[in-house]
């Protein structure tokens, strides 16, 4: 899935098939932040913590916030939110190092 593939299931009823840090993000984008934080505090790891972080900022809890960004080892961010929302999806989509050079299933 790319950036443009998730923007556009923005309108559908349910989030796509894809990891929870994600799903999060998605509901975030559809101005679901409570949902998107419920969901974010049941991730563990610097994945979940970065999008935990993300969402303390946009809450504008910024001591929370940089709590969880050293829990994800990410510098607090500065940009807007919505150049981070982009940076952080774009990290989630791609593919991990484990699985380069393996053939997609089709």
């Amino acid at each position: 899935m790319t950036i443009d593939e998730l923007r556009a299931t923005l309108t559908a009823d349910t989030p796509p098939d894809v990891a929870p840090p994600l799903k999060a993000l998605w509901h975030d984008a559809r101005g679901e932040w409570d949902e998107a934080h419920r969901i974010a505090q049941d991730i563990d790891g610097k994945d979940g913590a970065w999008v935990h972080a993300y969402l303390h900022r946009k809450e504008g809890d910024l001591g929370n916030a940089a709590y969880w960004y050293r829990r994800a080892d990410q510098r607090v961010a500065s940009d807007s939110l919505d150049a981070e929302w982009e940076r952080i999806v774009t990290a989630l989509l791609r593919p991990c190092p484990a699985s380069a050079g393996l053939p997609s299933e089709t």
